[in-house]
């Protein structure tokens, strides 16, 4: 199995790019604007996109990608994209996203028969299998529905946790899984560590109390979600935190493997 971070930013600056991750060729994980930096052969090859919750820098490739892909499918003969998501994150999509306003519904084009998005929904505990990946669907706490993900593969458990703060139902999870690596949010420093509260979001000392839930050791950490300029300082407040896990920021272009 590899991983490839398209972007893993809280925002947008030179260099930055939010939220995505590519799992093998034709899945991916969030659509933020990483999406963008993958060729139109390799858009055209993503079968399955699973997203996190309806934030814009999680979301807002889903209906460029349709576009983009749109004549290149259709002449593959190939099904819709599916868009597998909570409930209330495909109602956000259909309001405010793809309404015809913001952008147009392409899950009605280029024809409501053979329509090039389709949304699956999806609940907390499931576990969806594509493309030979079992991916479960794990517990998020953020500021609107939300959710994380494991993939499975021979070698462990890969986990993204989304956007999330302080939530003791996903490492009730987590430890019961064998954890190759963790993919967690960090995105506040500590003096905003209040920001951080009322946002749904981690901080460095909220991750070390999040972390010290976690009994088992052997996986490494990335972190993501860091606003632009404050890797730095967000990544020495974690180093002085002394966890016992490997603890890296994650970069956008980075690859991960793991064995089938």
């Amino acid at each position: 199995m590899q991983i490839r971070v398209l972007g893993c930013s809280g925002s947008i600056a030179a260099g930055s790019r939010t939220t995505s991750f590519l799992v093998d060729d034709s899945v991916l994980i969030d659509a933020g604007t990483g999406v963008g930096d993958l060729t139109l052969e390799e858009m055209a090859a993503v079968d399955h996109i699973f997203i996190t919750h309806s934030h814009l820098d999680h979301v807002l490739s889903i209906g460029l990608l349709a576009d983009s892909v749109t004549r290149r499918r259709a002449a593959l003969d190939r099904p819709p994209v599916l868009v597998h998501a909570l409930p209330a994150t495909i109602a956000a999509l259909k309001m405010h996203v793809l309404n015809g306003i913001i952008w147009p519904d392409f899950t009605r084009l280029p024809t409501v028969d053979a329509p090039v998005l389709a949304f699956r929904a999806i609940q907390i505990g499931d576990i969806v299998e594509v493309a030979g990946r079992r991916i479960e669907v794990l517990s998020a706490a953020h500021t609107v529905p939300a959710v994380g993900y494991a993939v499975h593969s021979g070698e462990g458990a890969w986990v993204f946790t989304g956007d999330t703060g302080p939530n003791p139902a996903l490492w009730q999870r987590l430890a019961q899984l064998r954890l190759r690596a963790l993919v967690i949010e960090t995105a506040f420093r500590d003096d905003e560590h209040e920001l951080a509260a009322i946002s749904g979001h981690l901080c460095p000392a909220t991750l070390g109390q999040e972390l010290a839930r976690m009994p088992n050791n052997g996986f490494d950490v990335y972190i993501t979600h860091i606003k632009p300029g404050e890797v730095e300082a967000v990544m020495a407040e974690i180093a002085a935190l002394g966890d016992r896990h490997p603890v890296l920021a994650l970069r956008s272009g980075q690859v991960l493997t793991f064995a089938d």
